[in-house]
């Protein structure tokens, strides 16, 4: 299906815009006007529309597909374990000390969301590979070590979690600079 054809279903072909278009053709009837004309003039302009859209995501971030592919990997991987989180048996408070492991993985599974995201921006920074690298190896580093800690309550590797944590701000500032 083109762009034409997706635009052509949402404005006119589905059952809802049918429907609009049905009302708008009995009122334009009503009040002395030519419906047909009105609704090939608007598909006209639809199509026009269309054809002068904007260019596919990848090609608007600079023609950086690779980083737009690492982070739809990055946010499927976000998905994935976030399903698996959703039904992994997390031990209860009364079974170990600490950070309750489910909340070390809600959080980290969000921070993993948000810089799965944050990763499609990178190629619009100065240099969009240091910051496709600084928070690819954040999020491993960072959200890899909590992910283990939320799964074994193997605590150390908590070690390594600021260094991704630093990487992930430096991630950040790389659009500053």
């Amino acid at each position: 299906m083109g762009l034409n054809d997706a635009v052509n279903y949402v404005l006119f072909n589905n059952p809802v815009s049918s429907g609009m278009w049905s009302i708008a053709s009995q009122g334009a009837k009503a009040v002395g006007l030519k419906p047909k004309a009105i609704a090939q003039t608007a598909a006209t302009h639809t199509t026009t529309a269309a054809q002068q859209t904007l260019p596919p995501l990848w090609k608007l971030l600079g023609g950086n597909r690779n980083i737009l592919k690492l982070a739809g990997l990055s946010g499927a991987t976000a998905v994935m374990l976030g399903a698996y989180g959703a039904h992994y048996h997390f031990p209860t408070s009364e079974e170990q000390e600490g950070r309750d492991q489910k909340q070390v993985f809600e959080m980290t599974n969000r921070y993993h969301f948000i810089h799965s995201l944050a990763l499609l921006a990178a190629p619009l920074a100065r240099r969009p590979y240091l910051t496709s690298l600084l928070f690819t190896s954040g999020m491993a580093l960072f959200c890899g070590s909590c992910y283990y800690i939320s799964f074994t309550n193997d605590r150390r590797v908590g070690q390594v979690t600021p260094v991704g944590g630093f990487l992930l701000i430096f991630a950040w500032l790389s659009f500053v600079i």
